[in-house]
């Protein structure tokens, strides 16, 4: 505790921001049907975000060394603050696009301003309680986040309005730290050949899980909206979904733990897949069972990164653990922004059922491929590194995943 407190100033400007985002991505799909923009169009605006994700991967650090990290953070929470305004004032899909660039560069430089500062002011016993109570306020900013939704009309100004003000005052407990400023080493990755060949069951699960997790950021709201959930079922839905993600991955995490994780990663794949087809037969049934379908359905496909980082860490040696988490974002960032761009099309096409089917393809594909190339690899189980639940941000929130000694957790 006595750590977590000088730090508490980035814990609360790290709620605020995730409160702004995740109502402004959800606001936006709900928004964007209100504005008579398609799932095809809406799923591209989605993709988007992520692309502005990985690009902001390699531009976010630049701008940290440059200026610093509290006039960093200054910019990125002025940028994302002014997209959420013009999204209201700017209803065109091409802008929207184009805002959503902006605001993943944005995101991803937030991160890495707050985990750089962690990892710095961390002292090694106390690390793996900051990466908890950092990934405690990550999700369940995100989940409080969409019951924001209730607080005015998608249709009018005092949503966005909200998600502005909500970005614009996390930069205040920020400024006002007195926390020394660290330096933002540069991380390189490694040659996503090589990291195929030396991991190549968390290859596959950072890629697909990107694939189905970047076409639910994008897309889920859409779908619970057409299928007439109202704008309060589009809240709960999204709560429910990453409140079970948060839930699930202890447990899970206590499973694979005992079990060989590249087998279990395919069992949960599996497992995630049926989860969606509950989603696609509760559609029809009412409220009550979607989110419990959207509970089990996120309690299991929002466990497959951290399972990917797990058996990451399981192949790699410490040195090149960083460097490989950072190409292991690049290929999830890729499938997260192809995802919503193919879900959105499907959807166009096929109608609001899509996007579950989509969900049970990309899975079923991952837990078919994970148990093949995991019987072509000897088992980990001797040396595999606990799971610890987290949400996907940057390379640089690993290297909170250290024991006293400095090394990883195994």
């Amino acid at each position: 505790m006595s750590q977590i407190l000088p730090l508490s100033a980035l814990l609360l400007g790290v709620a605020l921001l995730l409160l702004g985002n995740g109502l402004l991505g959800t606001l936006l799909a709900v928004r964007g049907g209100i504005e008579g923009f398609d799932s095809q169009t809406l799923g591209a605006i989605g993709a988007m975000y992520f692309v502005g994700f990985l690009a902001g991967t390699y531009l976010g650090p630049r701008m940290i060394r440059r200026v610093g990290h509290v006039r960093a953070f200054a910019f990125f929470t002025a940028a994302i603050a002014c997209a959420a305004l013009l999204h209201e004032l700017l209803a065109n899909a091409w802008v929207w696009g184009l805002l959503r660039l902006v605001t993943g560069m944005a995101m991803v430089g937030l991160y890495t301003t707050v985990e750089s500062w962690l990892n710095s002011h961390a002292a090694p016993a106390q690390r793996s309680r900051i990466f908890a109570t950092y990934m405690a306020v990550n999700l369940g900013s995100l989940a409080l986040a969409q019951q924001l939704l209730h607080w005015g009309d998608p249709g009018g100004h005092v949503l966005f309005a909200l998600a502005a003000l909500s970005f614009s005052a996390a930069v205040m407990p920020v400024a006002a730290t007195r926390l020394a400023q660290p330096v933002v080493e540069e991380v390189q990755g490694i040659g996503l050949a090589t990291l195929y060949q030396r991991a190549p069951v968390a290859c596959a699960a950072g890629l697909l899980s990107g694939f189905a997790q970047g076409a639910f950021w994008g897309l889920a709201p859409v779908w619970a909206d057409t299928s007439q959930l109202g704008h309060a079922g589009v809240a709960w839905f999204m709560s429910i979904a990453i409140v079970g993600g948060a839930a699930f991955q202890w447990p899970i995490g206590v499973l694979t733990n005992r079990l060989d994780r590249g087998h279990v990663i395919s069992v949960i794949a599996l497992i995630a897949a049926l989860c969606a087809g509950g989603l696609l037969l509760a559609a029809e049934h009412g409220l009550s069972l979607v989110l419990a379908a959207a509970f089990a359905y996120g309690g299991f496909a929002f466990a497959m990164y951290p399972l990917a980082v797990a058996r990451l860490m399981d192949r790699l040696e410490k040195p090149e653990i960083i460097a490989g988490s950072g190409s292991l974002l690049l290929l999830h960032g890729i499938g997260a922004s192809l995802g919503p761009l193919l879900a959105g099309t499907l959807m166009h096409h096929f109608g609001p059922p899509a996007l579950p089917l989509w969900f049970i393809a990309i899975q079923c594909l991952l837990a078919v491929t994970a148990w093949w190339l995991a019987a072509r690899a000897p088992a980990d189980i001797a040396q595999q590194t606990p799971l610890t639940p987290m949400e996907r941000t940057t390379p640089g929130v690993i290297e909170m995943l250290e024991t006293e000694t400095g090394a990883p957790t195994r």
